[in-house]
């Protein structure tokens, strides 16, 4: 049986590196699998806002991509992931947090437990059985907090430049007269190059909020195997925070990965074959019956 299912899994894996799918998708050989790709569908919520998600059906474990800060499910990761699921016959399910992508909402008036909230709702409703969480950045730390509430849903988890207390750390390691100039006019503005008009904003009331949700302060009750993949190169989290979750799980079956070369989106060919890979991985362990 643990033959057959590793042999199964490698296939697939081999079947969908063959057919190109780590290539951005505005390669002209991948535009004859877009009719493939899942439709949009959207969750709807009594008085909360509608989720944009798509997903399709397949064998357990599934896998459940969380995005980062206003980024969405139709990025390179997401959609790679989903032919590699594709590929395998294995479930996925890629969503928009309130305010993000084609999900209603504003936003700048979302906050970390609202969308802790999202994914809580999307593991409950949508998806079937226990999940291969997959985090990106702000996404990995909303991983984290699922897998604390939810670990029957929880089988397994890929941080990838996990953000965990990010931006809280961030603020409070800034000089006191930073801090008070930014509490006087009640927002916080960080230049960054992923930002539409090259700086994110954010409110005091966002970052107390946030701190409600700070997990590095002890141990973490997560007993799941946990993979964390960071660049060395990356300039908006650094690559110790990811150090710093595996040393505060609770799993003993934990690995960090820091790619030399890697920065913070980590969508490039190699990066996202590397998630590809350690996914198969955790598919394969958590399928292979001893």
């Amino acid at each position: 049986m643990a033959a057959l299912a590793l042999k199964s899994c490698r296939r697939g894996l081999s079947r969908f590196l063959s057919q190109g799918s780590l290539v951005p998708s505005s390669s002209t050989h991948l535009k004859g699998d877009r009719r493939h790709k899942s439709t949009v569908q959207y969750a709807t919520r009594p008085d909360l806002p509608k989720l944009a998600y798509r997903k399709i059906k397949g064998k357990s474990p599934g896998v459940v991509f969380l995005p980062g800060y206003a980024s969405h499910m139709n990025g390179q990761k997401a959609e790679a992931l989903e032919e590699f699921c594709r590929s395998l016959g294995h479930s996925c399910l890629r969503f928009d947090y309130t305010g993000h992508g084609a999900s209603e909402g504003v936003l700048a008036e979302g906050t970390i437990g609202t969308w802790k909230k999202d994914v809580l709702y999307m593991l409950d409703e949508l998806a079937d059985g226990p999940q291969i969480l997959v985090g990106s950045s702000i996404g990995g730390w909303l991983m984290l907090l699922a897998a604390i509430a939810r670990p029957e849903k929880t089988a397994a988890m890929v941080g990838i430049s996990t953000a965990a207390d990010h931006i809280v750390t961030l603020f409070n390691s800034l000089p006191l007269e930073t801090k008070m100039e930014f509490q006087e006019k009640g927002e916080w503005t960080i230049p960054s190059k992923h930002a539409e008009d090259g700086l994110y904003k954010f409110s005091m009331e966002f970052l107390r909020e946030a701190e409600n949700h700070c997990v590095l302060h002890g141990p973490l009750p997560i007993t799941c195997p946990v993979r964390l993949i960071h660049g060395l190169k990356d300039e908006d989290v650094p690559w110790h925070i990811s150090l710093q979750v595996a040393e505060r799980v609770l799993s003993t079956d934990v690995d960090v990965i820091l790619r030399r070369y890697g920065q913070h989106r980590m969508s490039e060919k190699d990066d996202i074959k590397l998630m590809v890979y350690t996914i198969d991985d955790l598919i394969d362990k958590l399928t292979t019956t001893v």
